[in-house]
């Protein structure tokens, strides 16, 4: 039996089909942990973490910066849907560093729960960013 090169990633956002190609892996900030998913894994369904993703294509590597999300994953198939997905070139280190400290600043205020959870998914969301930027740029 023949086991297939490669499989289908998409990853979608509320604003965009962000990605949508035939990847040889991609490497993914699940909540149990980064998870490797090559063609012909079992069928999963878990969270997504705030971090990097790396997808393998053609023998090339890409990272994208991805906030909080859903993963699907099928044989043939992995669908992400998520908050954020940012390819590491197009993050700007600077205005997520400012959105950091914008971040951690409202955190020192007077906050209702409601707005502290709003303010620590933009310093993950931040952080991730930074993270994936600085990453591809060792």
């Amino acid at each position: 039996m023949h086991m297939p090169d490669t499989l289908k990633l998409e990853i979608v956002t509320p604003f965009e089909l962000v990605f949508s190609e035939a990847v040889e892996m991609v490497t993914l900030p699940a909540i149990e942990g980064q998870m490797g998913v090559y063609p012909a894994h079992v069928r999963v369904i878990t969270e997504l973490e705030p971090g990097e993703i790396v997808i393998r294509a053609n023998g090339q590597e890409r990272s994208l910066a991805v906030g909080e999300g859903l993963v699907e994953v099928t044989p043939t198939t992995v669908s992400i849907l998520t908050d954020m997905a940012i390819p590491a070139e197009r993050i700007d280190e600077a205005q997520a560093e400012e959105a950091r400290a914008r971040a951690i600043a409202r955190l020192n205020e007077k906050l209702s729960d409601e707005e502290v959870a709003t303010v620590n998914a933009s310093l993950v969301r931040s952080l991730a960013q930074l993270q994936v930027k600085r990453r591809r740029r060792a």
